[in-house]
């Protein structure tokens, strides 16, 4: 095995060797085709000379041009030395300071302030100056001084604006220094990443009162922000009522529902109260003509149909249980109301508890590091607190209504049926006494 493998490395090397003196015999023998050709051919041959020379001499200019852009570079960096030499350090230290200030400036406004929203409104960079020149001192100066009058100017300018969908469409705007920027609408931001103008996601309903009529000129008054937009976008994070609600989940839903429907029984069980004590007092009024259509004259009736001969404490309990059959529908909600109220904060704090339990998870998963992460679950916590308590408050007013006007209308019921039981009994009583009494002759 050792022999035909060594037998078939050889015969490789062996091909290759003799390949590669194939591939160089080829070689040459093509070089030599073709000096033969350029020697039975005198016209190939003299205009490849005629080439080759061309060639030359297009190198030896562009040389010759080489040279003497190296020799007109030399001579402008030793007019520039001199130059700057001749400045002294006066010129160089404002040279400096134009520096300094430009770079600043740009900094500090770039593509986040108002004043900017204009192409080359920024004073340049002169990092890589190293002569300052007239025009270059003038156009710093120039672009300071407009930026200083555009900070204390209300200009109206037509600019690209980005809508809330990202549609951009060129609007006039109504600019205010570098303290807003508005249309006759809303107000307008510059972009986080290309600096553009858009539309900020929600106007403060304070602000967007006064925009209207400040940007056609009817008035003078305008909000600002001099915190460079801290205020306006804490104003503007700020939940309307829908949102507030909507940030109580579940648990809040159904605590406004069970509020909504104990409001509407205990609304429409007082409604019907009201109405009873009108027909009851129309009854206390006329009680000759006794009217089924109130408890008060449906007691009376009933008593009217009893039979008198019955002793009076039958006659009492007979009353009694006509007027116990008339509270129940007086009575009627109460309990729901009632309970309705007792649930209502229960709901709110179980609410509390589950927002509680979803900070913590956020806790856990996030850690403490971004409160927005933990600012649903502790929004849920308190909003169905006080979810609760304000379903609470106006359901106990309601019960304690229903209460009392249900408790005035039994008592006058029980007042008109022992005043007629009493009359009754004084009337059977004189008749007696005057059955018993002897005549007098």
């Amino acid at each position: 095995m050792m022999l035909v493998a060594f037998s078939s490395v050889s015969m490789a090397q062996t091909e290759s060797a003799t390949s590669l003196r194939e591939a160089r015999e080829a070689a040459e023998l093509r070089d030599q085709q073709r000096l033969m050709g350029f020697l039975d051919d005198q016209q190939a041959l003299e205009a490849a000379l005629e080439q080759a020379r061309a060639e030359h001499e297009e190198a030896q200019q562009q040389q010759e041009v080489l040279e003497q852009q190296q020799a007109e570079q030399a001579d402008q960096a030793s007019e520039l030395n001199a130059r700057q030499a001749e400045q002294g350090e006066a010129l160089s230290g404002l040279l400096s300071n134009l520096v300094r200030h430009s770079s600043e400036i740009r900094n500090a406004l770039g593509e986040e302030s108002l004043l900017t929203l204009e192409e080359e409104s920024l004073p340049p960079r002169l990092d890589d100056v190293e002569v300052l020149e007239r025009h270059q001192l003038e156009n710093v100066v120039d672009r300071l001084a407009t930026l200083t009058a555009r900070s204390g100017r209300a200009e109206r300018l037509s600019m690209p604006v980005a809508d809330a969908n990202g549609e951009v469409t060129t609007r006039e705007l109504l600019r205010v220094g570098d303290f807003a920027a508005f249309t006759e609408s809303s107000l307008l931001q510059r972009g986080e990443h290309d600096g553009s103008l858009t539309v900020m996601p929600r106007t403060p309903p304070q602000i967007a009162e006064l925009l209207p009529d400040y940007y056609q000129g009817e008035s003078s008054l305008l909000a600002v922000d001099p915190t460079q937009g801290s205020v306006l976008n804490a104003l503007a994070q700020q939940p309307n009522l829908w949102e507030r609600f909507q940030q109580g989940g579940y648990v809040g839903y159904v605590v406004v529902a069970l509020g909504i429907l104990g409001l509407i029984i205990g609304l429409g069980q007082y409604g019907y109260l009201i109405l009873v004590s009108m027909r009851v007092n129309r009854q206390r009024q006329s009680l000759g003509q006794l009217q089924a259509n109130n408890p008060l004259g449906r007691v009376l009736q009933r008593f009217e149909g009893m039979d008198k001969h019955q002793t009076p404490e039958a006659l009492e309990a007979r009353l009694d249980e006509a007027v116990l059959a008339e509270l129940p529908k007086l009575e009627r909600s109460q309990p729901m109301v009632k309970l309705l109220a007792a649930i209502a904060p229960l709901l709110g704090l179980l609410g509390t508890v589950t927002g509680m339990i979803v900070t913590f998870q956020a806790i856990t998963v996030f850690g403490t590091g971004d409160p927005q992460l933990m600012a649903g679950g502790i929004s849920q916590a308190l909003v169905t607190t006080v979810l609760g308590l304000i379903t609470a408050v106006p359901l106990l007013f309601v019960q304690t209504a229903l209460s009392g006007r249900s408790r005035y209308l039994t008592h006058v019921i029980e007042g008109q049926a022992s005043a007629a039981l009493a009359d009754h009994l004084e009337s059977q009583s004189q008749a007696q006494s005057q059955t018993h009494t002897p005549a007098v002759t």
